[in-house]
C-alpha cells in the first residue's frame, strides 16, 4: 500500500514543480484526482490517479463579485448564503467565462443589503475594491426599484413622491418616481434608507405589497432569474 501524502506533494513529484507552484495549480482548479477536480492542496491521496490540466497556469485566483437575484423574505446570513449561492444556482446564461471554483463561495461580503421583505439584485464580493466602492459611494449610487402598491393615490401624490416628503424628521432629496403600470411604481433614488420607500408610499395613500431592486448604479439585474446568480464580468462597473 502506498502511504497517503498531500496532493501538493504528489503533484510536485508528478510534474517537477515547486510546492508553491503545486499549491497554485491545485487552488486554481487545474488538478484532478480520479477524474474529479480537487482544490485543496492538503487533500490526501495514495494510489489515486492525479492529473494536471494541459492548459494549467500559475496565475493566482482573482477575487470575484457575484450578482444574485435574491428571493423575497430571505435572510442572507452566512449559512443561507452558502446554501443559496452555490454551483446548483449558477445562472446558465452567465457569459463571464470565469471557471467556477469552490473558493469563490468563501469570504463573500454583502454590499448594500436589501431590506426585510424586499427581493431583487444583491451583491456579494471578495474584491475589496468593489466593497469599498459600494460602501464609500452608497449615498451617491443610484438604485432602482419596482414597487407593487395598492390603495388610492392622494392628489398630487406622484409629485410628492418625486419631491416634497420627509423621512425620520428630515426632508428627502428629489427622486425619480413614475408609474410602470397601474399597480407598479418605479423609483430611482440615491442613499435609500431602510423603510424609506414604504414610508413614502404610505404618505401618499399607498400600501407596499412587493418591493424589488432591479439596478445598482450601472448594473441591472437584467434576465437573472429569482434564486440564481452570475459573476460580475471584468469590464462591468457599478
Amino acid at each position: 500500500m502506498t502511504e497517503p501524502v498531500r496532493l501538493a506533494k504528489r503533484l510536485v513529484a508528478l510534474v517537477s514543480c515547486s510546492r508553491r507552484e503545486a499549491e497554485l495549480y491545485i487552488a486554481g482548479g487545474w488538478v484532478k484526482v480520479d477524474g474529479q477536480v480537487v482544490e485543496e492542496p492538503q487533500f490526501m491521496v495514495s494510489q489515486q490517479k492525479v492529473e494536471l490540466h494541459p492548459d494549467a497556469t500559475l496565475v493566482p485566483v482573482e477575487p470575484v463579485t457575484i450578482l444574485f437575484h435574491q428571493p423575497s423574505d430571505t435572510n442572507m446570513n452566512p449559512e443561507s448564503v452558502s446554501q443559496l449561492i452555490c454551483a446548483d444556482t449558477h445562472a446558465p446564461e452567465d457569459h463571464s467565462n470565469i471557471r467556477m471554483l469552490k473558493q469563490h463561495f468563501v469570504r463573500l461580503t454583502q454590499c448594500l443589503p436589501l431590506e426585510l421583505h424586499a427581493s431583487g439584485l444583491a451583491v456579494f464580493t471578495q474584491d475589496y475594491r468593489v466593497s469599498r466602492k459600494l460602501t464609500d459611494d452608497a449615498a451617491t449610487i443610484e438604485q432602482e426599484y419596482i414597487v407593487q402598491v395598492a390603495g388610492e393615490l392622494v392628489a398630487d401624490g406622484l409629485k410628492l413622491l418625486n419631491h416634497g416628503l420627509s423621512f425620520n424628521g428630515k426632508a428627502l432629496p428629489p427622486v425619480k418616481a413614475s408609474w410602470q403600470n397601474e399597480s407598479n411604481l418605479r423609483f430611482a433614488l440615491k442613499g435609500v434608507r431602510s423603510g424609506q420607500v414604504a414610508h413614502m408610499c404610505n404618505s401618499v395613500g399607498l400600501r407596499v405589497l412587493a418591493f424589488k431592486r432591479i439596478r445598482i448604479g450601472r448594473m441591472s439585474m437584467s434576465k437573472l432569474q429569482s434564486g440564481q446568480w452570475r459573476y460580475l464580468m471584468p469590464y462591468e462597473k457599478f
